[in-house]
């Protein structure tokens, strides 16, 4: 079990990381992004193998309020600057394959 500091170091270190796939996600750098994501996915997965039962109280409760709501406004934010990206994705990737499949149609004729 985590102990209430190793708690909120660990929400701490997830607002921080969710703070830089933010910036990542604003300047396009998709690989950067990915990165930060599988390092807060890994605090995630200990979170929720190691956190206490018990919930935290006084100051220590409130500033997991706070970092938890602004982990979920980082994360709409990212999600507003990816979804056009995986928009226009899968309409390439769905363009190529209609391609090919003409290519190869035409191909046999």
């Amino acid at each position: 079990m985590m102990t209430d500091t190793e708690v909120m170091a660990t929400y701490e270190a997830m607002a921080e990381l969710t703070a830089q796939m933010l910036a990542a996600a604003s300047k396009s750098d998709w690989d950067q992004l990915i990165l930060l994501e599988k390092r807060c996915a890994a605090h995630v997965q200990a979170l929720k193998q190691n956190e206490p039962v018990q919930p935290l109280e006084g100051s220590s409760r409130l500033k997991k309020i706070q970092l938890i709501k602004q982990l979920l406004e980082d994360d709409r934010r990212i999600r507003d600057l990816t979804t056009p990206w995986m928009a226009n994705l899968s309409a390439l990737l769905n363009s190529s394959g209609k391609k090919r499949r003409v290519d190869q149609a035409y191909r046999s004729v």
